[in-house]
Parts: structure tokens; C-alpha cells; sequence
């Protein structure tokens, strides 16, 4: 996961691992579901398996809006982390949450990671890679708002 790409969960982690504000969107009741990578390959490598040509949501359907998420991951990385609102952007969807019954139903797959699990491992990653990406570009702070 490229520590920079413009996603929540990305800008989140490093906004508070810099000691940033953590920028919300909108009123943060849009929401989301996030997934771990190792359950994302999991149900691949059983969809690759399988002969079932139909589309397939891989996909963790626990729903978190924005600010519930903001709020967990400050709690995880730096609980003095603020919360800065910005005005809504206009192609932001309101809801993402997928509807993984075919994938519990023809591949015997759900996900095996708590959200929990997941920003504790990406954290840890994030912190290892931008302590090296620090070292190349001799310390300086990129800046993710």
C-alpha cells in the first residue's frame, strides 16, 4: 500500500503517525468497509480454484462511517490526534459495503481478519517503510492532507 495514495486509510495512518490532523470529508457519515490484503489473496486463490465464472465481491461487510473510523484509528496510532472537517467532495459515495454472499456461498470464503488486526499490521508496515522512506529522502515529511 503506497503510503501517499489519496485513500483513508493510507492518509489517516500517516496523518496521525506525523502528528497531523486527521481531515474528514463531509459530515464523516459516509461509509465504508475496509479489508485486510491476506483475506483480499485468500478468497483469490479460492476464486482461481473454483469453476464459477459469476462475479464474486471479495470484500469485509463490516461498515464503519468515516468518523468512526477516523476516531479508530487515532485510538490505534495517537489518540492525540484532532479531527479536521473539510467541506464534502462531490463524487464521494455515501455507502461501500459489499455483499459477499457468493463468496460465503460457492467458495466457503469469508474474511478471517478483524479491522482491528488489519490497521495493527498496516500500521506496523507504514511505520517500518516510511522510517526507510525517511532514511532515503534524508527525513523529510511529505505531506498527506
Amino acid at each position: 500500500m503506497n503510503q501517499e495514495d489519496g485513500r483513508v486509510v493510507s492518509n489517516f495512518i500517516m496523518q496521525t503517525l506525523w502528528g497531523k490532523n486527521l481531515t474528514i470529508y463531509g459530515d464523516g457519515s459516509q461509509t465504508r468497509s475496509f479489508q485486510y490484503i491476506h483475506d483480499l489473496v485468500d478468497g483469490l486463490i479460492l476464486l482461481m480454484a473454483r469453476n464459477y465464472s459469476e462475479p464474486v465481491n471479495l470484500g469485509n461487510p463490516e461498515e464503519f462511517t468515516i468518523y468512526e473510523f477516523a476516531r479508530f484509528v487515532r485510538d490505534h496510532v495517537n489518540r492525540a490526534a484532532s479531527i479536521r472537517w473539510m467541506p464534502a467532495t462531490m463524487d464521494d459515495p455515501r455507502k461501500r459495503r459489499p455483499d459477499i454472499s457468493r463468496a460465503k456461498t460457492f467458495l466457503g470464503w469469508q474474511p478471517r481478519f478483524s479491522v482491528s488486526q488489519g490497521i495493527q499490521e498496516t500500521v506496523e508496515y507504514f511505520r517500518r517503510n516510511w522510517r526507510d522512506a525517511e532514511a532515503l529522502a534524508g527525513n523529510s515529511r511529505g505531506d498527506v492532507e
